[in-house]
């Protein structure tokens, strides 16, 4: 007698991929965005769009400080066994970053505008409660 397997059933709230940890991990990275974007504002930024992306990759958060364009860069981290989170922006990542907002300018016909990358990063403990925000202007120079 053949014995078929059992498949094995997957929660609604959970795809193959990723599962629950990516979930978590999205959930994570969409709360420190609106943190980001919050601080920012705080600081007198405007927040022109989130998430802009394109055949290049991705950008969080594109805002307007005075005259400036400002891309920016969001990493949240819960605790540091991983280093802290702008230490993940690693110079390929960077290259992007510049790779993204070259594209934004030429599509928004910008090229002449003065721009720079930020690179925002936020804080929490291993139990999730919020430690910190930490704002670096001009983090990203082009390569």
């Amino acid at each position: 007698m053949m014995m078929r397997r059992r498949r094995k059933e997957v929660p609604e709230d959970t795809n193959r991929a990723g599962g629950r940890k990516n979930n978590a991990r999205q959930m994570l990275g969409r709360r420190g965005e609106q943190m980001a974007a919050e601080a920012l504002r705080g600081r007198g930024y405007r927040i022109v769009e989130h998430n802009f992306r394109c055949r290049y990759g991705e950008i969080d958060l594109i805002a307007e400080e005075q005259d400036d364009l400002v891309f920016v860069e969001v990493k949240t981290r819960r605790g540091t066994a991983f280093g802290q989170p702008e230490e993940a922006v690693t110079r390929a990542k960077r290259r992007k970053l510049a790779e993204v907002a070259s594209y934004y300018l030429d599509m928004h016909n910008a090229g002449d505008r003065s721009w720079r990358i930020d690179v925002v990063a936020i804080d929490f403990n291993y139990d999730g409660k919020f430690r910190e925000v930490r704002v670096y202007s001009n983090a990203v120079s082009e390569e």
